[in-house]
């Protein structure tokens, strides 16, 4: 048993959606194993019915956290069940109030585990928009509030958004100079943590051809008051070609406005495999750039390379070994 590897949480996301059949695909691979010690946190019942509808060959195992052997066989899944969600009490394909409380405390233990240094860093399964407002739980998306910034990486593509879910309107309000020299500073000081000193920043322009008030008014002395400070920082760039830019290695990474943005650019590059960061927070925590896909649910064919990536993505970034290569 390898108890020298690091150890992640992994959060199962709704339980009513993908994010139990996905975690299971990725863990057959047996690459996750082969870097980490993969602890689940959610409901066992769920991740049962995952292995049994994708035929994988692993036993589940309930443990109280990621301690001892927790994690190290790849034979078997171990998962932590505070019993949050009976079996009876989700159904596949549904929202509910009850599912976004449940994954609400999920996240929270997975938070306190890395904060205690249990594991080094956390993954979240597809979750559900729907299911969190139900519930009253809020998502941020606001220029690097308490959620942080979301950060999609996809081999080459590497996307930092300045707000994530917010309503275009008031997304352009918070597309100020003080906001982006915020992230632009927090950008340099994580990327060269994980490997890319002196990171090459392209921003997207907001308006066609970066040509409006806001590019010149906002993002240039943005821009402009990097450079002073040492930042390696370019733009604003047209939005229709700093993507593509960054995909031929001109630019480390791209920082964009707004949801669209970046998740276009992103899901259009190469959908399958694009991992979600929270930069900012205080620990390494990953996601899927995708949702809980309701109308593929218990179908078997949902698609695990997201989750897998993001697993990998968490394991390296949280014991320090910088962005993986793929």
């Amino acid at each position: 048993m390898a108890n020298n590897k690091p150890a992640i949480g992994i959060t199962i996301g709704d339980p009513s959606g993908i994010g139990s059949e996905v975690i299971v695909k990725a863990l057959a691979t047996g690459e996750v194993h082969e870097i980490c010690r993969p602890v689940l946190i959610g409901s066992s019942h769920a991740i049962e019915q995952a292995v049994k509808l994708v035929k994988a060959p692993f036993s589940v195992h309930q443990v109280d956290s990621p301690a001892g052997e927790a994690g190290t066989d790849p034979n078997r899944i171990d998962i932590i069940d505070p019993g949050t969600r009976k079996p009876d009490e989700f159904k596949l394909g549904q929202a509910s109030a009850a599912n976004g409380k449940a994954m609400a405390e999920w996240n929270k233990m997975a938070q306190e585990l890395v904060a205690s240094g249990q594991v080094v860093g956390t993954v979240m399964a597809p979750v559900n928009t729907d299911s969190f407002k139900m519930a009253g739980v809020s998502m941020g998306g606001g220029a690097g509030g308490e959620q942080g910034y979301l950060f999609l990486i996809n081999g080459p593509l590497r996307i930092v958004h300045l707000t994530d879910h917010q309503p275009v309107r008031e997304a352009l309000k918070l597309a100020t100079k003080e906001n982006l020299l915020k992230l632009f500073d927090l950008l340099q000081s994580s990327i060269a943590k994980w490997g890319i000193p002196n990171a090459r920043v392209g921003l997207s322009g907001l308006n066609p051809h970066a040509m409006g008030d806001e590019d010149d008014n906002e993002l240039k002395p943005a821009v402009a008051e990097a450079n002073k400070r040492g930042l390696n920082v370019t733009g604003p760039i047209p939005p229709d070609t700093v993507f593509r830019q960054c995909v031929e290695g001109i630019y480390d990474l791209v920082v964009c406005i707004f949801h669209d943005q970046g998740h276009v650019a992103a899901k259009t590059w190469r959908f399958e495999g694009t991992a979600a960061l929270s930069l900012g927070r205080p620990f390494v925590g990953t996601s899927v750039a995708h949702g809980t896909a309701f109308d593929i649910v218990g179908k078997g064919i949902a698609d695990h390379k997201a989750i897998l990536s993001a697993m990998k993505l968490s394991a390296a970034l949280g014991s320090g070994q910088g962005f993986p290569r793929n």
